[in-house]
């Protein structure tokens, strides 16, 4: 009986643990990276409920700036991260797949562009100020 109490609890424990270690990934995150078609910068805008991901992806590509896009198939398990992002490039629909995991302020991806390239990248979170300067150059 003392044992099935003491696993009762050890599992409640590592539960609660779990929990409170769980990586957050709301909020804002910044990248920039070297591709085929010349450097690249991204703002992910990321929401999170339960384990589903939703937000927005806005790219700028040889400093001219895309609209936002929506995220889709967004999911979160424990430090992982996945979804993808629809692009259309000269009327054609291009699949972009993320996945990867979160460490601290970073989040190390796979990028996969269709059939066409696959990318690491690292999203760094953006601070508070960074977020105040990305809006008053948007609004330029």
């Amino acid at each position: 009986m003392a044992v099935r109490t003491f696993l009762a609890f050890a599992a409640f424990m590592l539960l609660c643990l779990t929990s409170a270690i769980a990586q957050d990934f709301n909020g804002n995150w910044k990248a920039e990276f070297e591709s085929q078609v010349g450097e690249q910068k991204y703002l992910f805008e990321f929401t999170v409920k339960g384990d589903k991901l939703t937000g927005k992806a806005t790219g700028e590509v040889k400093g001219e700036k895309r609209e936002p896009v929506e995220i889709q198939d967004g999911k979160i398990k424990g430090d992982e991260i996945s979804f993808t992002e629809m692009l259309k490039i000269m009327d054609m629909e291009i699949k972009i797949e993320y996945s990867g995991k979160i460490k601290g302020d970073e989040i190390m991806l796979k990028r996969k562009v269709g059939d066409f390239a696959e990318y690491d990248i690292t999203l760094k979170r953006a601070k508070k100020d960074e977020k105040k300067d990305d809006k008053k150059k948007a609004g330029r």
